[in-house]
């Protein structure tokens, strides 16, 4: 499936809760070995969240705080490599620019930074640990 197939929406997380837990929960902690009590936390009513859907199928999500941080993308295992996350990524920066947030910053896993980079963010700092997989942070201004 190419990448036009994908609808991409930004939706309230009350809305569609069930379908961003269980992306997040198939990738993050059952794929990846995050502890679930890393994974949810006190950001997901305040920030932005949008939803990739092939056809009716919820494949993948990532948020957007408040504060300009990007998190939690993700994308179901058998939906990757088809530009899904570029497109995500794309929405995101979007969905940034119109609600003012010029600056902004994530923790990304270190195999996913070339990702990253091609959206013009740039590492700083040094590679840490964030639930048992190296990270880096990136910022893009």
């Amino acid at each position: 499936m190419t990448s036009e197939n994908f609808n991409i929406k930004i939706v309230s997380y009350e809305e569609y809760q069930l379908d961003i837990q269980n992306i997040r929960t198939q990738v993050f902690i059952v794929e990846q070995g995050i502890p679930e009590s890393l994974e949810w936390d006190d950001h997901e009513h305040a920030s932005w969240h949008v939803l990739a859907f092939a056809g009716v199928q919820a494949v993948a999500t990532g948020r957007l705080q408040p504060d300009g941080k990007l998190t939690r993308i993700a994308v179901l295992q058998s939906w990757r490599n088809k530009g899904l996350a570029n497109q995500l990524l794309t929405t995101l920066l979007t969905l940034a620019k119109k609600e003012g947030l010029n600056s902004l910053y994530l923790n990304a896993q270190v195999s996913a930074t070339g990702l990253y980079e091609k959206h013009g963010f740039t590492t700083t700092g040094d590679v840490f640990n964030e639930g048992g997989i190296a990270h880096i942070r990136m910022q893009r201004v």
